[in-house]
């Protein structure tokens, strides 16, 4: 069993109705799926919101300005491309203004394009109902310690 430490960042991303954007993601060592927020490595060099913003807009497309210098920091234990990532990832907030903000690809690496299937914008409630593992499990705490006021209904998602 590989283990990895590698310093991460990620980034809530809540839209006008309060929904929480989230990818899907197929594993290319074993095709498991898992849903998770944007986010990705710091890069040597590289502040953790510089790479919060970095990866926002690589991943998403989405303006990395929105993303406020404020984070959390969340353990992470996840399986990924036959290895494990153990560790601290800081977890960043952006609000978006329009409901559902569209999202490009255009940012992402080859392997990444052939392992992102599609996205979502969840309410807090609906994360509970998806079929495949949300990451990190303790998602909703996290939006609370980020977001605490911020609820809303609706759901959607689209490829």
């Amino acid at each position: 069993m590989e283990t990895s430490q590698r310093p991460a960042v990620r980034v809530l991303c809540l839209d006008a109705a309060h929904r929480v954007l989230l990818l899907r993601w197929r594993d290319p060592f074993d095709g498991t799926w898992l849903w998770e927020p944007p986010g990705g490595g710091i890069e040597p060099g590289e502040e953790p919101l510089e790479a919060a913003r970095r990866e926002l807009a690589e991943e998403t497309g989405l303006d990395p300005d929105s993303v406020l210098d404020r984070s959390v920091p969340v353990d992470r234990d996840v399986w990924w491309n036959g290895k494990r990532y153990i560790g601290t990832e800081r977890f960043y907030l952006a609000r978006f203004a329009t409901e559902q903000p569209s999202l490009t690809r255009a940012g992402l690496l080859p392997h990444e394009r052939t392992s992102l299937d599609t996205h979502g914008w969840f309410s807090r409630a609906d994360l509970a109902s998806l079929t495949d593992p949300v990451e990190p499990p303790q998602l909703l705490d996290v939006l609370g310690l980020l977001a605490p006021d911020d609820s809303g209904p609706g759901r959607s998602t689209y490829a």
